[in-house]
């Protein structure tokens, strides 16, 4: 089953159940997809597996995104809302990696590349965020890197 077939089956599970927060949040993916499918100029077509994980990526930072600028504005209620949407959207994403897998990614990948300046930094890092789409984040990543190369 297709990550689109998945999000479908769901949202009418979550409309029939009446499960608020996660019938907006698929709903909202369902928006993103078409809104996507129209910038690809495919509209009525559809999205690959994955297109649609960078769709859900996408939306998942901008809850993330939202979360801290709430916090600092003192908006803990809708940091929260905020917060329910982005765990309804990790559902759908791959397990990320812990601290110790990316070290360990960093300095098999500084080997791989022979790196060995700061300045390579870039080609590290862009390589394993397109080696494991959506397991990294890229702020523990280039922070990982920095201090591996420094």
């Amino acid at each position: 089953m297709t990550l689109i077939e998945q999000i479908e089956k769901e949202y009418v599970s979550a409309y029939k159940s009446r499960d608020a927060v996660r019938l907006t949040v698929l709903r909202l993916l369902k928006t993103a997809v078409k809104n996507r499918l129209v910038a690809l100029c495919r509209p009525g077509g559809t999205l690959s597996d994955d297109e649609m994980l960078d769709v859900i990526i996408k939306e998942a930072k901008q809850r993330q995104d939202s979360i801290e600028q709430y916090t600092a504005a003192g908006r803990l209620d809708l940091a929260e809302k905020e917060q329910a949407e982005l765990t309804v959207l990790g559902e759908y994403l791959p397990t990320p990696l812990t601290p110790g897998e990316i070290a360990a990614l960093v300095e098999a990948a500084v080997h791989e590349l022979s790196a060995c300046s700061p300045r390579d930094a870039g080609r590290i890092i862009s390589t394993l965020m397109a080696r494991h789409k959506g397991r990294i984040d890229g702020k523990t990543l280039a922070e990982t890197v920095k201090a591996r190369l420094a």
